[in-house]
């Protein structure tokens, strides 16, 4: 019964409020069904304009009734309800209305309806389903109740004022910290459970807080209280007039992980900076130290509290102190971060080498510099050894090519640093024989060669790669063979090598530019066939259409057609055809258009020229140009990059057609296309019968942006030319008979290596 009082006034503090209907509602709903002759309550407000009773607050509600929703109408329940204000259960199911319906799907049966507004002017039921055996008198009595508690309600004082508007969840607990009142938010978090759930949230102590809190009259406030792995902090506010305590709460579990998290991270970043060997300090703009880790003891020998309030700049050698300041404020204003190499003083006198990262920590809206943080390393011995190395770079030759002398009978005597790097030699490392260095054939062409050669003639070079020790990619260079006598007559011989890697990363850097000079072309050269392009993929894309038609109409006439369905299998079997048809230019122009490394691989020319006259058959056609293929199926293989091998075609064919559409337009012509083997070299000869080019012009033609169209850019043949060049083969014009120009292009038989 307690359960119930305790319910009863939370929802008149609501009511009193006037909170939101459906909140009140729902603390209507918890207050009823916390009575047990009870078993199911629900509040449903009149809606005028829909003619309806209609829900108010959280579900559970009514399953909707039977017919057309649209035509729903609880008019008739209203005009009753208007003669006497409750009805049963039974008395509502024999009405026509909607909620009738509702209340028979829902099985509801002992219980009424009754008339309730819980907002002036607003009608509503409240409708009851009772437990069996418990009498309808009683519910009359609940009812008589309420309207009176309604009544009452403007004539009483309002509650808390904080309660009600406070977005917070909070609870208003008597001296003994019993619940009195709740708000929305509280509610919320309650759900479903009892008001008396409500001391569930609040702290273990919650009692002995509600004492000390009246009878000190002050808050206590940030008290933390567990409930389903959430953490909830709680403020409670006396009110020692009326003996009552306020208990407001939140939800902080993020902000409680979180400090949590950052005490963690505080202790490990405590632990780092007093064991680091590196000295972390914090400095202010002007320089200042704020503070330093215990290191500074170990490297400076000051220990961090005597270093608070120093200004670094009185550490630092004379030498580096106005450039260091100046370059590091400017940095650090600029960037936010800034490294650099300077002497400190020590506290016994002496200097030491640091390095030093300090990075800018700036104020959050200004964007000024507030506070430097810096992390320091000692390097003196760091910079010794480089001062030595320096020192003995005077002495010794140090020449930026390799050199290496070797004796009268072959052996290695001294290499200088730069060969020793080169190498992977160290200092202490013995030295090598020279075959350990050269690779077989260029050691057999050093021997054969070199040594005779440089004898007779005092030099001897070459083209070699060096083989380093320290399993690192061979080196190439330009090797020079120098002889020299002693003062004893005995010969001895140094070599000097000239490292080329530089030259080889230029000549793939180019290829590699010319291979997307290349893409880019193939692009400009498929915008420019678009047209055939376009007609190619239609072809087989209309044809698919119209067998799709007719199968629809054969399938709509095979019940009276018995040879429809064959009908259908066939055009199915059409459909299939031009649709891989169209796949594979698809697929052909992918290919056409791919990017990346060229590959070579061994191809069949035969197959690639063909690939080629599809791409510009289109335009040949509408030109009336017939491309006369002359190519046997047994050519020898070559080894190209396909892709690239296809443009040079296509470019030689294209130039073909614009040749032959110049000197013959709007006339029938012809291109003969043919190949064969010629000293070891794959030929591929394409004859047209346009103007020809002059003897001039002969010498000009693979000239780069030399062009004698109009609209050209004359980089077609200079670059078909190139590419062809890098496959080992050439590209070459001669006049052909009796006119025109002939365009033969060779690739040297049996090679199978990358270009």
């Amino acid at each position: 019964m307690s359960e119930v009082r305790a319910q009863l006034r939370n929802w008149l503090s609501l009511q009193r409020e006037a909170l939101p209907l459906a909140v009140r509602a729902d603390g209507l709903r918890r207050t009823l069904q916390a009575c047990p002759q009870v078993r199911q309550c629900f509040f449903l407000g009149w809606q005028a304009s829909a003619g309806v009773y209609k829900h108010a607050g959280n579900p559970p509600h009514l399953p909707p009734g039977f017919g057309d929703p649209l035509q729903a109408s609880d008019q008739p329940l209203f005009d009753a309800l208007a003669r006497q204000p409750r009805l049963s259960l039974a008395e509502l199911r024999l009405l026509p209305c909607w909620l009738a319906g509702r209340v028979r799907r829902a099985a509801l049966r002992h219980g009424q309806v009754l008339t309730l507004s819980l907002d002036e002017g607003q009608p509503g039921v409240l409708l009851v389903e009772l437990e069996e055996g418990v009498g309808l008198e009683w519910l009359e009595f609940i009812h008589e109740l309420l309207l009176a508690l309604l009544e009452s309600l403007p004539r009483q004082r309002r509650g808390s004022p904080l309660l009600g508007a406070d977005p917070q969840p909070s609870l208003l607990l008597d001296a003994q910290a019993r619940p009195l009142e709740s708000n929305a938010a509280l509610l919320t978090w309650l759900g479903d459970r009892p008001l008396c759930a409500a001391t569930g949230l609040l702290p273990v102590n919650h009692r002995q807080l509600v004492r000390a809190c009246l009878q000190q009259e002050r808050p206590i406030a940030d008290v933390e209280a567990q409930f389903d792995g959430q953490v909830l902090i709680w403020q409670f506010i006396p009110d020692p007039l009326e003996q009552r305590v306020l208990a407001r709460g939140r939800l902080a579990t993020a902000q409680v992980v979180a400090e949590r998290e950052a005490a963690k991270a505080s202790r490990l970043y405590r632990l780092i900076t007093e064991n680091t060997t590196d000295l972390i300090s914090r400095h202010t703009p002007d320089g200042c130290f704020l503070d330093a880790s215990p290191a500074s003891w170990t490297l400076l020998g000051y220990w961090p509290q005597a270093l608070r309030g120093t200004r670094a700049q009185a550490l630092l050698h004379r030498q580096d102190q106005q450039q260091l300041i100046h370059s590091a404020r400017e940095a650090l204003e600029q960037d936010g971060y800034h490294t650099m190499t300077f002497r400190i003083a020590h506290r016994d006198g002496h200097y030491l080498w640091f390095e030093t990262a300090s990075r800018a920590i700036r104020e959050t809206y200004t964007g000024a510099v507030v506070e430097v943080v810096s992390v320091s390393r000692d390097i003196t011995a760091r910079v010794q050894a480089e001062e030595n190395k320096r020192r003995l770079a005077e002495v010794v030759e140090a020449n930026t090519d390799l050199v290496l002398f070797i004796d009268p009978g072959g052996r290695l005597t001294y290499l200088n640093p730069s060969a020793r790097h080169a190498l992977g030699l160290t200092e202490r490392q013995p030295l090598p024989a020279l075959d350990a260095l050269l690779a077989r054939d260029d050691l057999l062409n050093l021997q054969a060669n070199g040594w005779s050669s440089a004898d007779a003639l005092g030099v001897w070079s070459a083209e070699v790669r060096l083989l380093p020790l320290n399993q690192a990619a061979s080196l190439p260079v330009s090797l020079v063979v120098l002889a020299h006598r002693a003062t004893s007559g005995e010969r001895y011989y140094s070599l000097v090598a000239r490292d080329m890697t530089e030259r080889e990363l230029r000549e793939a850097q180019q290829r590699r530019h010319q291979d997307e000079l290349a893409h880019t072309a193939r692009l400009v050269t498929l915008g420019e066939l678009a047209s055939g392009i376009a007609h190619e993929i239609n072809q087989p894309l209309a044809a698919v259409v119209n067998y799709a038609s007719a199968s629809q109409r054969y399938l709509k006439a095979i019940a009276s057609n018995p040879q429809a369905a064959q009908k259908v299998a066939q055009g199915l079997e059409r459909i299939n055809e031009h649709a891989n048809h169209a796949a594979l230019v698809i697929k052909r122009l992918r290919g056409f258009l791919r990017k990346g490394q060229r590959r070579s691989q061994k191809l069949d020319m035969a197959q690639a020229a063909r690939e080629a006259v599809r791409l510009c058959q289109w335009e040949a056609s509408n030109c009336q140009v017939t491309i006369n293929e002359q190519l046997a199926d047994n050519l020898p293989s070559v080894y190209a990059d396909p892709v690239l091998l296809e443009q040079v075609l296509l470019n030689l064919l294209r130039n073909a057609i614009d040749a032959n559409r110049e000197r013959h337009p709007g006339q029938p012509s012809c291109i003969d296309l043919s190949a064969g083997e010629r000293a070891g070299h794959l030929c591929v000869w394409v004859r047209d019968q346009g103007p020809g080019v002059s003897v001039e012009q002969l010498e000009h033609i693979f000239t780069p942006f030399y062009t004698s169209k109009p609209e050209g850019l004359g980089l077609g043949l200079s670059m078909s030319r190139s590419i062809i060049e890098g496959f080992g083969g050439a590209l070459e014009a001669q006049p052909a008979e009796p006119s025109g120009l002939c365009l033969v292009c060779s690739l040297p038989l049996g090679r199978n290596e990358e270009s």
